[in-house]
């Protein structure tokens, strides 16, 4: 392995984010899945993607209660 290959072992938030999102549309590249499932913790991914889902479900309330008053 090499040097900076050990300096990518753990990925950081931003990474892990736009890691999450691509998963949830379903556009996630196999070499991404691979670099996600290698490096990093799963209860990181885990945890950022309920985040992710909840923060969806509720713009979407919001965004229903906005549209029909």
């Amino acid at each position: 392995m090499s040097s900076s290959e050990q300096k990518q072992d753990k990925p950081g938030l931003l990474r892990v984010a736009l890691s999450i999102i691509a998963a949830l549309f379903g556009v996630q590249t196999e070499r991404n899945r691979q670099r996600d499932f290698g490096s990093g913790s799963p209860a990181t991914y885990i945890t950022i993607g309920i985040i992710f889902i909840v923060l969806f479900v509720l713009s979407l309330i919001l965004i229903v209660n906005w549209v029909l008053p």
